[in-house]
């Protein structure tokens, strides 16, 4: 079995990804399990310069975290639809059958003579022109949207 080189690269990506999301849970995880204190002071100046060296750091870390998380969610989400579309287009196309070939006129290609136009074509190519002048505006437009879609 070959491994081509889109699904590789799918599959690598994933890894990755799934890596780096393990890592800041684990990472997470002890930072969350480490011991939390809770400081006491009667100053509120000195209690407060003494709260901010944690505190900064503890945003710092979630900051971390919270980015590592996202790459990695969106390194999965990528790989994911890579490994997808990889599998869509591998199911998705359809072996050519050659059937017997037409024989070749030896005076080269015959242009296709053109139809005369009759009052049928013409509607066909131009239904609004055909339709019942008792139909509503907002029924043109509904056709109008289909046919533009």
């Amino acid at each position: 079995m070959r491994i081509e080189k889109t699904e590789l690269s799918g599959l690598i990506v994933l890894f990755v990804g799934v890596i780096l999301l393990a890592f800041t849970f684990f990472s997470a995880y002890g930072f969350l399990s480490g011991s939390l204190s809770i400081l006491a002071s009667t100053d509120l100046t000195e209690l407060f310069g003494r709260a901010m060296a944690p505190l900064i750091e503890a945003i710092i870390r979630i900051l971390y975290l919270g980015i590592m998380g996202w790459v990695g969610s969106i390194l999965t989400i990528r790989a994911v639809q890579l490994l997808k579309k990889e599998k869509e287009t591998v199911t998705s196309q359809p072996q050519v059958k050659q059937g017997p070939k037409q024989p070749v006129s030896p005076a080269g290609p015959t242009k296709a003579e053109p139809k005369p136009e009759t009052k049928e074509s013409k509607r066909a190519e131009n239904p609004e022109k055909t339709q019942a002048p008792e139909q509503t505006v907002e029924s043109q437009k509904e056709a109008k949207m289909t046919q533009n879609s």
